[in-house]
């Protein structure tokens, strides 16, 4: 072997051992930035679940079949922001000092529970408090709701001269509840009473097992008549994550289209249109310059 081969070996060498701390070094650069990461994640995860999007747990059977025992929905915060709440669409509200709770959370027995539980209740992935519930928007402000035209529950808008039979093939172990403007302590509809009127600024909401569901009907006799405040609403229900053979897009019922006034139907996707002209006129900018 030549001196000019033990050089280029040499050097070879000297390569491969400069290369090594290299290697150590950007692997204790990532452990050393891994604790700054995960903080960043639990921050955007909190505003997430503050502002936009949050994730709850099907505690009970309320809303079976259509929501499962222990799914997981995704509800988006925001949309209320923009729109008013419409009929059949499920929501997640507030039921403090309102509803009774359908069932009790374990509270946790030790300190590392009670850590895991705040953190997950933190970010939106932990079981919901006793005081969260979830159910389908019935009737809204100025509706008129009752039971039963031939077993099932109608809706009549205010302005409307006719109340509008709802078609719920989703309803599962339907009891046919009778409710209407009955008084305290009174067990059946009295003649005129024709089911309860919205009051403004709160809802009516059932859920979609209607034999197994504390709803608005459980507690007609208090002084709203089971209606829920909508300030009191967290958000809408519109889509089952989990498990993933259930996973779905929660859609309004078609039955609650006829019950719909036509703007408020068309104006969201108004709207979109209106948001998406601007782009297309960006586009065209850009097309034009390139």
């Amino acid at each position: 072997m030549t001196s000019d081969d033990r050089a280029i070996d040499g050097d070879g060498d000297g390569e491969a051992a400069a290369a090594t701390p290299g290697k150590h070094a950007k692997g204790g650069s990532f452990f050393r930035e891994l604790p700054f990461l995960v903080v960043i994640a639990f921050l955007l995860a909190l505003l997430i679940k503050a502002f936009l999007i949050q994730a709850f747990y099907i505690p009970s059977g309320s809303m079976q079949q259509t929501l499962e025992l222990r799914d997981r929905v995704l509800v988006n915060k925001l949309v209320y922001d923009f729109r008013d709440i419409h009929r059949g669409e499920i929501v997640v509200f507030n039921g403090l000092d309102s509803f009774t709770p359908e069932t009790e959370i374990a509270p946790p027995t030790n300190g590392v529970q009670r850590v895991l539980r705040a953190i997950s209740s933190a970010v939106g992935v932990g079981a919901p408090g006793e005081k969260d519930f979830i159910k389908r928007v019935i009737g809204v402000p100025g509706d008129r709701v009752a039971c039963c035209v031939d077993g099932k529950v109608t809706v009549q808008p205010e302005g409307a001269d006719q109340p509008i039979v709802l078609d719920e093939p989703y309803v599962f172990e339907d009891d046919r509840m009778p409710f209407c403007s009955a008084g305290p302590g009174e067990s059946a509809c009295p003649p005129g009473a024709e089911g309860v009127l919205v009051p403004e600024g709160r809802l009516w909401v059932m859920g979609d097992h209607r034999g197994s569901s504390s709803d608005s009907r459980a507690h007609i006799e208090n002084a709203d008549q089971g209606t829920v405040p909508q300030d009191k609403v967290i958000g809408r229900a519109f889509v089952i994550v989990w498990p993933l053979d259930r996973a779905r897009v929660l859609s309004v019922p078609e039955t609650f289209n006829a019950a719909l006034p036509a703007i408020a139907v068309g104006t969201p996707y108004a709207l979109g249109l209106l948001a998406a002209l601007p782009l297309v006129g960006l586009k065209r900018r850009l097309r034009r310059r390139s």
